[in-house]
């Protein structure tokens, strides 16, 4: 796919959606993140559901430190892999507090360096509250990258580092979201929805659906 199919793709997007954001409801940057850490492998819509109750009591590292593991899994005992989550929550509230000043950092290393925060964890905040251009590919966005040729590769880290630089500078900050929307609503795993995509036509797919 070459640079000029590219700008307009993105061109396209922004056109559709000019101010896009994630789906995860949060009013804060610690907020967002915990909603994140419970995201995986869980969808967006189970975890604000579960989210809603938890930081109507509870939404700073201190508050959901005193929860304590037992009374945070009473939040989020409906979200896959719960047990594990309170655990690393619990744990990332404390460095949080001790480390932080119960500021969430806005470092790629520091982020990562939280329980339950892996690179595609740490990229999602780093986007969605501090405005950067990362890239952080879910399986959404490694289909879409690798469907419609925009940037295949055959890991997360290698689709990652190829859309930092095949996608324009100026979409790169809202490129994420963009491209998970896509993902998730249009060009889905089993049968891409192609006749109702707005880049059907410059999408380099090879099976496409009506």
């Amino acid at each position: 796919m070459n640079k000029d199919k590219r700008y307009e793709i993105f061109s396209r997007l922004q056109q559709d959606n000019p101010h896009p954001t994630t789906e995860l409801n949060f009013d804060s940057t610690f907020e967002l993140l915990i909603a994140v850490i419970l995201s995986a492998q869980a969808t967006d819509k189970s975890v604000n559901i579960a989210t809603e109750k938890l930081f109507a009591v509870a939404n700073t590292p201190e508050a959901i430190y005193q929860l304590g593991e037992d009374g945070l899994k009473e939040y989020i005992k409906t979200i896959g892999l719960f047990n594990s989550k309170a655990k690393n929550i619990i744990k990332t509230c404390r460095i949080l507090i001790e480390e932080h000043g119960s500021m969430v950092p806005d470092d790629q290393k520091k982020l990562e360096a939280l329980p339950g925060v892996g690179r595609k964890t740490a990229n999602v905040v780093r986007n969605t509250a501090f405005g950067h251009p990362t890239m952080a590919v879910d399986t959404h966005i490694f289909r879409v990258s690798n469907r419609t040729r925009i940037a295949p590769g055959k890991n997360v880290l290698e689709v990652e580092k190829k859309l930092l630089r095949f996608i324009p500078k100026e979409f790169l900050v809202d490129a994420h979201h963009w491209l998970i929307l896509l993902g998730r609503y249009t060009c889905v795993a089993r049968k891409p929805r192609c006749g109702s995509c707005l880049i059907e036509d410059l999408c380099e797919y090879k099976d496409k659906t009506e």
